[in-house]
């Protein structure tokens, strides 16, 4: 549990804002405006499966997203989701100033969410992130479903929100030689539970992984380095898997996540080779825990901000075997 709240704050903060250009029709976008963002979400869609093309107030259409038939998306809770995409268009000038997203629960309550265009300003992205911030608190991973949705169709063209707009690497975090994690991460022990990385001991067990043979050893801990607390720059990452059917009635996608936190250069093992872990690049893959097979498999970045992560201690463990251990289901190199 403490893992999916910090995947979902990750999430929450770090979400992938996109926006698709017509580039035929509209090469310069005009911004989605506040009373547009609050006017539209007025708006609605009688039937999903036949209504493709709406006008509203004979000012604005809906428009479903390139002809693009439903995901439905199983997570970790085994429960069907269903998301829909629709332009959102300002008739005059036709321009796509913002992409509605229709998401329907496995009991058929629907939610709605407007994505602004990435020429919009700052209060209308503050409303939005607000927006789909209140609907994860009654739908779990709607974050992660909708940000997993908006990647996979909008990849081609993204424009990343951090922290609402706020660059956290300009702040004053500090880029150290230091190798290591925050103590909240979680370390999978020899007995298959997790513990506190701060509160690893010398002696204890955990797990390491042959990343070839991808088979899980136990192996003491010699000792927990602890460094001094300063405030660090953290590369944060969120991995899924997802298996995707696309049949008559959509795609289906069957998703799990995780997210770890490390310093900028920590070592990690990917399919591309040895990188660090700050050198890592969306879609590239990493070893980890399907919690659902119990198998270890590879996931992909979907994901990656970096910034400072407040005064702290930072941890690193050495073991007496073995190259990995396990953080937060992730396979992560030793120091």
């Amino acid at each position: 549990m403490l893992l999916m709240r910090k995947l979902l704050l990750t999430i929450s903060i770090a979400l992938i804002g996109v926006f698709a250009f017509a580039q035929d029709k509209t090469p310069n976008p005009r911004p989605l405006t506040l009373a547009e963002y609050s006017k539209a979400k007025t708006y609605t869609i009688a039937n999903l499966d036949n209504d493709t093309y709406v006008k509203f107030d004979n000012a604005y259409v809906l428009d479903r997203y390139e002809s693009r038939k439903p995901y439905f998306i199983t997570g970790s809770d085994n429960l069907k989701k269903r998301i829909d995409l629709y332009k959102f268009i300002a008739k005059e000038g036709m321009h796509e100033i913002g992409t509605m997203v229709f998401y329907t629960s496995e009991t058929g309550k629907r939610y709605q969410a407007l994505v602004p265009d990435f020429t919009s300003d700052a209060a209308v992205w503050a409303a939005y992130f607000q927006d789909i911030d209140d609907i994860n608190k009654v739908e779990k991973n709607f974050i992660l479903k909708l940000s997993y949705v908006l990647s996979k169709e909008f990849s081609f063209q993204q424009y990343k929100v951090l922290n609402a707009g706020k660059d956290m690497k300009e702040e004053s975090a500090t880029y150290g030689n230091d190798i290591c994690f925050p103590g909240d991460e979680l370390v999978t022990m020899a007995n298959g539970a997790t513990k506190l990385l701060k509160d690893v001991k010398s002696g204890d067990e955990v797990i390491t992984i042959d990343p070839l043979s991808k088979k899980a050893t136990a192996t003491k801990v010699k000792e927990l380095t602890v460094h001094a607390a300063k405030n660090y720059a953290l590369t944060q990452l969120v991995l899924v898997s997802a298996q995707e059917n696309i049949n008559a009635s959509g795609t289906i996608v069957s998703l799990r996540a995780k997210v770890l936190k490390a310093t900028p250069n920590h070592p990690m093992l990917t399919k591309q080779g040895k990188l660090k872990i700050g050198d890592i690049a969306i879609g590239q893959q990493v070893l980890c825990l399907n919690d659902f097979t119990g198998k270890y498999e590879a996931y992909t970045v979907l994901q990656k901000n970096e910034q400072a992560g407040g005064v702290q201690n930072v941890y690193n463990i050495v073991a007496e075997h073995g190259s990995t251990i396990m953080m937060n289901g992730v396979m992560v190199m030793q120091k």
